[in-house]
């Protein structure tokens, strides 16, 4: 949506990556095995996972991790972790590394960017109304648990960072990046 909202012509295809894999793979001393670098290695599997079923495209992939002090969050399974997630983050600062890969020609470009919000401090009872209120689809859609888009907005204090990159796909550094490699002209 963010993309065609800019006047990009995209077809969107599933790239069939098992992230926890991919996450496994991310451990260690490599630099990759950090919050933001699993957010670039996850991006660039499902670009290049894309990339080969279409090679004479420009494939662009894209993934977000949430990180509180180094702990990785994934998206809750259940409403129970839903609330859990969200009791955690509450009160504190996190960060959301969203990362983007984009392919052409066997060439990967990548480049992360990352916002840091601050959920208000939240009792149990809040955290329930808000979960109530969003419902099962929404609070399980996304990590930790909320979508700033939408009720989510009401759990936070303060957000620092482009919008776009908080949505999962920093859209103005990848305008830039098309722009450059020439190919928008706009």
């Amino acid at each position: 949506m963010l993309l065609e909202s800019a006047g990009l012509v995209v077809e969107a295809r599933a790239p069939g990556v098992d992230e926890r894999a991919v996450e496994a793979d991310c451990t260690g001393q490599d630099p990759k095995s950090s919050p933001e670098g699993l957010a670039l290695r996850l991006a660039e599997a499902k670009a290049f996972a894309v990339a080969q079923t279409c090679p004479d495209r420009v494939v662009v992939g894209a993934d977000q991790v949430l990180d509180a002090d180094g702990r990785v969050f994934h998206k809750p399974t259940s409403l129970e972790e839903a609330r859990a997630q969200i009791g955690e983050l509450a009160g504190r600062t996190h960060a959301l590394h969203s990362a983007v890969a984009i392919v052409q020609g066997g060439r990967v470009e990548s480049f992360v960017e990352t916002a840091r919000l601050t959920l208000r401090p939240l009792d149990p009872d809040a955290i329930a109304a808000y979960v109530a209120l969003a419902g099962a689809d929404r609070v399980r859609a996304s990590v930790g648990g909320y979508q700033l888009e939408g009720l989510g907005i009401h759990l936070f204090d303060r957000v620092e960072g482009d919008h776009s990159t908080i949505l999962g796909l920093p859209l103005l550094p990848l305008l830039a990046r098309l722009r450059a490699s020439g190919l928008l002209t706009f």
